[in-house]
């Protein structure tokens, strides 16, 4: 049976069961965004002088990128399970539609619709 969740002035067609296991994706998301922050402010070891060096230098840049990267989409997971919290979870941020719940269980942690998401990629 599916609950029809009121968002704001829309409505979604998550049941409380996809609810539930949304939240607990991105809580095990949020989980794996912080432990790979940590690891990645970890030391770089290099034992080689020269190569290594080289190794370590491309490595560190490897780094501050998956680090950028962990923490836009912990961000994003945080800020999801607040929509969760209030009430507002599951709207477009633009059009203030419901988001299809199938793209809601690919990425639970998105902001805004299939429509809305191509309109902002195609703006340059």
């Amino acid at each position: 049976m599916v609950n029809h969740q009121t968002i704001g002035q829309s409505t979604t067609h998550l049941s409380a069961e996809d609810l539930a296991a949304l939240r607990r994706h991105l809580g095990e998301q949020r989980v794996f965004r912080r432990e790979q922050l940590l690891q990645l402010s970890g030391p770089v070891t290099s034992r080689a002088e020269d190569r290594l060096q080289r190794q370590a230098a491309a490595q560190i840049e490897v780094r501050v990128k998956l680090a950028a990267s962990a923490r836009m989409v912990l961000a994003d997971v945080e800020a999801a399970l607040r929509r969760m919290d209030d009430g507002s979870y599951g709207a477009c941020h633009l059009c203030r539609r419901p988001i299809d719940r199938e793209r809601l269980m690919i990425v639970p942690q998105c902001r805004y619709c299939v429509r809305c998401q191509q309109v902002r990629q195609a703006v340059p």
